[in-house]
């Protein structure tokens, strides 16, 4: 008698197969019992039907174009926002938010003629900014993967990043202490660390990965670390004796393994509400300001702000953390991408936060020593005014519940020529022009604060 497991049910072969599920992941693993041995041709059968099974069940992007549109008028923007609305089939990678302001929207190729007489009833001109979504998934990451741990020129699962956060808490065990700040809805842990040199710093809190497909963000966040533990450099190690650092690779890892598993385009999270679509933002779920503007009560929508605040239990968990040191931080940076933007609150309309001035003038001297480092140019403001209106978002809530003086969000490379595609080997550059902007904040905040 011969046993394979597998996870997938595959009709036609299993004489009896029993369904275990893991509480970790929440798989089922199905075990085929043969009652004599099995075959090389019965092995290579199994092994085309995985095969098969595996491509059949990974979402794919063939001929799927991005279409960049301007509105022109107050009403091509109103028939624009109606159609996100009820997109069918669209996804609106930047949504539209005033006058010629760009609008990124991905557009399936059955549906690209809909798309052109649309466009052209409304005398919209239609660029084709990225021809094939499939050729970028394909050729975002190297054709021959590193073998090196993490050397940030390829993207890593979230396995690897929690086995290196596990590598560094034991490599530099007297300033570094993990944190679980809860489970997911899959079960996952929501991990990270706190680095620390000495006792009564003030803390800085990095928050990457809040939406799966922005896979730049987890490798900034991870390479910005690094940095913080191994830089010689005395600016860095004056900032690292400065403050503490709370470190989230991921906020949101069952919708990060989604990504790499079976849909990478995925940006919410996994939970389940009942219907036939899966998770919420979970970045317009946060309880400051819910649904007002800029978020979805459909639960099939991208921006889907959940059934109620918090009603994920990834923004729940990570809110009751955050509250419970909120008396101990004075920043709360946040990594996302895509467009080139550093953002400050507020999304939910263009009134100015207290320090407006402040936090404007230090973004502006922030961006400008980003493009020092490489050229890249990046645009400083309020979310409302600068990106588009919006509701719920954790950067908003830390500001507004906690009063928190420093709190930014970077919007990474690029301007759309591979929106969420960014290739891993700009994962570098990327990072490292951001760290510099993140030491102009933090030099300030420092100086500001009379941090020792």
């Amino acid at each position: 008698m011969s046993i394979i497991c597998y996870p997938w049910k595959i009709a036609g072969l299993t004489i009896r197969a029993r369904p275990i599920r893991t509480w970790t992941y929440s798989q089922e693993i199905y075990c085929s019992v043969f009652l004599q041995p099995v075959t090389m041709e019965i092995l290579r059968t199994i092994c085309l039907l995985i095969l098969a099974v595996v491509h059949a069940d990974r979402a794919t992007y063939d001929k799927y174009q991005v279409r960049r549109v301007v509105p022109e008028s107050q009403e091509q923007l109103e028939v624009l926002r109606d159609l996100e609305k009820n997109s069918n089939g669209l996804s609106f990678w930047v949504g539209p938010s005033r006058v010629q302001k760009a609008v990124d929207i991905m557009v399936p190729p059955h549906m690209l003629p809909q798309f052109d007489e649309i466009m052209a009833s409304l005398n919209l001109r239609s660029e084709v900014y990225i021809k094939n979504v499939q050729h970028l998934i394909d050729t975002e990451r190297p054709k021959v993967r590193p073998r090196a741990d993490f050397g940030w020129t390829d993207y890593y699962s979230l396995d690897a990043i929690y086995a290196w956060l596990d590598s560094l808490v034991e490599t530099y065990p007297e300033v570094l202490i993990p944190i679980t700040v809860g489970r997911t809805y899959e079960g996952r842990q929501i991990r990270g660390v706190k680095l620390s040199f000495k006792e009564g710093n003030r803390g800085v809190i990095l928050e990457g990965g809040i939406h799966a497909r922005e896979w730049i963000s987890p490798a900034t966040v991870t390479y910005i670390l690094n940095k913080l533990l191994t830089s010689q450099d005395p600016v860095m190690q004056d900032l690292v004796q400065s403050f503490d650092y709370y470190v989230f690779p991921s906020v949101n890892p069952d919708g990060y393994v989604y990504t790499h598993t079976t849909d990478r385009m995925w940006r919410k999270t996994r939970s389940q509400g009942g219907n036939r679509c899966f998770g919420a933002d979970a970045n317009r779920n946060f309880d400051f300001h819910w649904l007002e503007i800029g978020a979805s009560s459909s639960p099939c929508s991208d921006t889907y702000a959940g059934s109620a605040p918090f009603s994920e239990i990834e923004t729940r968990v990570l809110s009751e953390y955050l509250t419970s040191i909120a008396d101990q931080f004075d920043a709360y940076l946040t990594f996302h991408s895509y467009s080139q933007l550093l953002l400050f609150p507020y999304g939910h309309n263009n009134d100015n936060v207290s320090n407006y001035d402040e936090l404007l003038a230090l973004g502006q001297a922030a961006v400008s020593a980003l493009a020092n480092n490489n050229g890249t140019q990046y645009a400083v403001g309020n979310i409302y005014s600068t990106i588009y209106p919006t509701s719920g978002v954790s950067m908003d809530w830390v500001r507004g519940v906690f009063n928190t003086p420093y709190t930014y969000s970077w919007e990474l490379r690029d301007k759309g020529n591979h929106g969420f595609l960014l290739p891993a080997d700009q994962i570098i550059d990327t990072a490292e022009e951001t760290l510099v902007s993140l030491i102009v904040i933090l030099r300030h905040a420092k100086e500001k604060l009379g941090r020792n």
